[in-house]
């Protein structure tokens, strides 16, 4: 999953939330020492968590997302039992989009919405259907004073409110995106040079030839790798193109299908489908069949939008049933010979982060609600659905607020990595920041086999190779207006158009089914679409400064 870039100055916070634990601030603004020990209490006008149940309902918008069950893991069920919050999720029924118009036609929603920013947020909050949070801002300051005044703008709806609850927001780069390799196989095979596309090509033939049972290029669902060679194609051309679709040429955005980046890349990925040297459910498969996969050694090169997420899981499965299994690892992204390998961003970052919650006014106790999500995000509340609660793999923290992990924390890699991936469709308020610096400062003082697999591979490659995107949030029109029904046009001649492309039988159909692409695309209005999506941008740029 992500995501997702650079950063607005931060001010830490004097006071966290009177939920989390109390920590100090030093004279240059970063955190003082924070005591663990204590539990911070409520302010008197605030809410008194421990006292009283809380229920929440909860529905992720997204066709992949299956909330876990609530209190089966060790850190919400400490959640349940300490704090005396339980959530229950909202099945979606694998169709998000007809599920959330039923919601909003019933008028009978769950408490928490978490989804992307932007067109359904505003149709929820033009329903008056949401709840603003501006009032409790300074009661509950974990937001805030992580997030900074400057992130919580750039998410305020037209009428200057504050609906939504930011998700792995951040002030420095963040993201797992880009490209990762099965180590035995490339071993095998003799280490190869595995820089450029013509590499890799070589590579994935020779792939193809001696292990016949492997897919020589896999994805994450729906061709993220598609995507993620996009940006290999040329110098400064970010996935951000794609998400947008549409690319930015000096102060105006421009036609994706016209982008000759774009059209390139597209080629060369139908050959690589065309020659059965991408899977050929690509565009079908689901995260369940990736890592059945990926966990059994079946993948030999892998790009996907949070590919360490993958590779984590799938060298702890290998490792775990083979202890020399040198497992996954990720490589510096691929690209065009004659292109700057610095200058190639698969992933990208905003310090919105990824997507965002917002509270219903069909919740009972939105304030409530809101101090939980506040203390979820603050230092003690990432401390325990992160690494979960004290006394397992973690004891105390340092003078920074950074857990102090335990032997166990290192000598149960397996017990570890099941717990941390039992909590990654519960974090939904995740504090880049907290959570970044934390596991770095503390892992990197470490002997590298005894860092984590993320640590490494996040610090090696995905940070260093992830693009800025902040000035391209927001851009997304209303859905019920004429630009956001064009937008819902081109996202589906755009989906269309690539699905045709990869299974186009020449580089000449390519040419042509963009072609059409292009044509159908203008009929539609996209230039009133980039027009409008222009204006929004070069706003952007002027509230961050740019």
């Amino acid at each position: 999953m992500a995501k997702w870039k650079k950063g607005v100055s931060l001010t830490l916070i004097t006071v966290l939330s009177s939920i989390a634990v109390l920590s100090g601030c030093s004279s240059d603004g970063k955190p003082a020492a924070s005591d663990s020990g204590k539990q911070g209490t409520t302010q008197s006008t605030g809410v008194k968590f421990g006292e009283q149940q809380l229920d929440i309902s909860f529905y992720g918008n997204y066709d992949w997302f299956t909330m876990p069950v609530w209190g089966q893991d060790l850190a919400t069920k400490w959640v349940k039992e300490n704090k005396k919050v339980n959530v229950t999720g909202v099945p979606n029924g694998g169709n998000s989009e007809q599920k959330f118009n039923t919601l909003m036609a019933s008028k009978e929603l769950p408490d928490v919405i978490w989804l992307e920013r932007g067109a359904q947020v505003e149709k929820l909050r033009a329903a008056g259907m949401l709840v603003s949070f501006d009032e409790y801002l300074d009661k509950y300051p974990n937001l805030k004073k992580w997030a900074g005044e400057a992130t919580l703008n750039m998410l305020r709806s037209s009428d200057g409110k504050l609906y939504q609850f930011p998700n792995w927001y951040t002030q420095r780069p963040a993201g797992n995106a880009g490209y990762m390799i099965n180590l035995k196989i490339y071993k095998e095979l003799g280490e190869p040079k595995l820089e450029t596309y013509d590499d890799l090509y070589a590579y994935l033939k020779q792939v193809k030839a001696k292990y016949p049972d492997v897919t020589p290029f896999d994805s994450g669902v729906q061709a993220q790798n598609v995507e993620i060679m996009y940006p290999g194609f040329a110098n400064d051309h970010p996935v951000t193109n794609i998400s947008m679709r549409a690319v930015p040429e000096g102060n105006e955005l421009k036609s994706i299908f016209a982008d000759p980046v774009y059209r390139e890349s597209l080629t060369y990925s139908s050959k690589l489908f065309r020659e059965k040297l991408i899977t050929q459910d690509v565009l079908t498969q689901t995260k369940d069949q990736i890592d059945e996969k990926v966990n059994n050694g079946k993948v030999a090169v892998m790009a996907a939008s949070s590919v360490t997420e993958f590779g984590s899981k799938g060298t702890t499965a290998l490792q775990t049933k083979d202890p020399s299994h040198p497992g996954y690892q990720m490589i510096w992204p691929i690209h065009k010979e004659g292109v700057d390998k610095t200058k190639v961003f698969p992933g990208h970052y905003a310090t919105l982060g990824w997507n965002v919650n917002v509270i219903t006014k069909s919740a009972k106790n939105p304030e409530a609600i809101f101090a939980f999500l506040d203390w979820m995000t603050g230092e003690e509340g990432q401390r325990v659905m992160f690494w979960g609660p004290e006394g397992e793999y973690w004891q105390g923290t340092d003078e920074k607020g950074t857990p102090k992990f335990t032997d166990k924390y290192y000598s149960d890699a397996t017990g570890r990595a099941k717990l941390m991936d039992s909590l990654v469709n519960l974090q939904w308020v995740g504090n880049t920041t907290y959570i970044d610096t934390a596991k770095t400062d503390i892992e990197l003082k470490l002997p590298a086999e005894k860092q984590s697999w993320e640590t490494r591979n996040q610090t090696q490659v995905a940070w260093k190779t992830v693009f800025n995107r902040t000035e391209f949030v927001n851009l997304d029109p209303p859905s019920n207006t004429e630009e956001g029904m064009v937008q819902q046009r081109i996202k589906d001649i755009f989906t269309e158009s690539r699905a045709k492309a990869l299974f186009a039988k020449s580089d000449a159909e390519v040419t042509s089914i963009l072609d059409k692409a292009e044509k159908d695309a203008q009929a539609a209005g996209y230039a009133k679409l980039l027009k409008y999506q222009t204006e929004r941008w070069q706003e952007n740029k002027k509230k961050i400064g740019k």
